[in-house]
């Protein structure tokens, strides 16, 4: 293969065409280039700077599996680039009994023109693969947890207290029953779509084991999906926020598009936007400001 067809040059290429605006980030003043930075593309796929100057100078050449597929997304990659991505790589492509935490670029497209709504995308196994500012501004920045418990499955049913979740603070969904009946049927859902899924099989298998009321549901073999819900958000600057929380799916990847909104006119509104303002809080002590899509 020539290096100009190779792993580094090919991710400087699509790069190169990406333009900001595209993954939700301001263009700016005074680029020299149309297309994304190295800064930005290590920001939207979750890695280092130093890490994308070392792929693109072929100096790293065999990434893994999840930071090929966090880069894939970063670049809004179609299937078949996405595919090739992997490839060059030396990796196996996902197949399709495999859960996919690729996200196409029409639905990217959608989801980063939808403002200063809170959103978030989750896989089939309900991991969260992408979200936006107005999703970490009410609930808490998600990278602040390690991946494995970015799981809204493993939110709703906890095992031995095992680290902090997704949200930072507590979200107490207002029909509790109904919504853990729900996540259960859905991942049942999702084991007859992927039945080869070893991501998915762990996190049934630890729920299983560790979690007497998951263990219950499960035994019970209902298959659906899980559609809606309405929650309270224990938010620590802005108080107590009652939102709706509404979930769409995209296509055979089973992709789920969760959007929480709060009743137009509400004080509930009011306090989504100033939380929105406000920034993304930090437990810690401090505030910072959304800083785009993370992965």
């Amino acid at each position: 293969m020539t290096q100009a067809a190779g792993l580094g040059a090919t991710i400087r290429a699509w790069r190169d065409r990406l333009s900001p605006a595209a993954t939700g980030l301001p263009a700016g003043h005074g680029r020299r280039a149309a297309g994304l930075r190295r800064e930005e593309l290590a920001e939207l796929a979750g890695v280092s700077v130093d890490y994308i100057v070392r792929l693109e100078q072929g100096r790293a050449t065999t990434p893994s599996a999840q930071v090929t597929s966090a880069l894939a997304r970063a670049l809004q990659l179609t299937s078949a680039e996405r595919d090739h991505l992997f490839r060059l790589a030396n990796l196996a492509t996902p197949t399709d009994d495999q859960i996919s935490d690729h996200i196409p670029p029409g639905v990217q497209r959608v989801v980063s023109r939808l403002g200063d709504a809170a959103v978030a995308v989750f896989a089939a196994d309900w991991q969260v693969i992408w979200w936006n500012p107005g999703w970490a501004a009410p609930l808490g920045d998600p990278s602040a947890s390690p991946p494995v418990r970015r799981n809204f499955a493993r939110d709703t049913f906890p095992v031995n207290s095992d680290g902090p979740g997704m949200s930072r603070w507590p979200v107490i969904s207002l029909d509790a029953d109904a919504t853990s009946a729900a996540v259960v049927s859905d991942l049942r859902r999702a084991t007859g779509r992927f039945p080869r899924d070893r991501r998915l099989a762990k996190l049934i298998r630890d729920l299983t084991e560790g979690n007497e009321q998951f263990a219950e549901l499960w035994a019970a073999g209902a298959v659906t999906a899980h559609r809606e819900d309405c929650k309270i958000i224990e938010h620590p600057v802005v108080g107590a926020v009652r939102v709706d929380c509404d979930v769409l799916t995209d296509g055979d990847a089973e992709l789920k598009i969760v959007i929480l909104t709060a009743a137009p006119g509400t004080d509930d509104e009011s306090k989504i936007r100033l939380a929105t303002v406000a920034g993304v809080h930090d437990p810690t002590g401090s505030a910072t400001a959304g800083d785009g899509a993370r992965r």
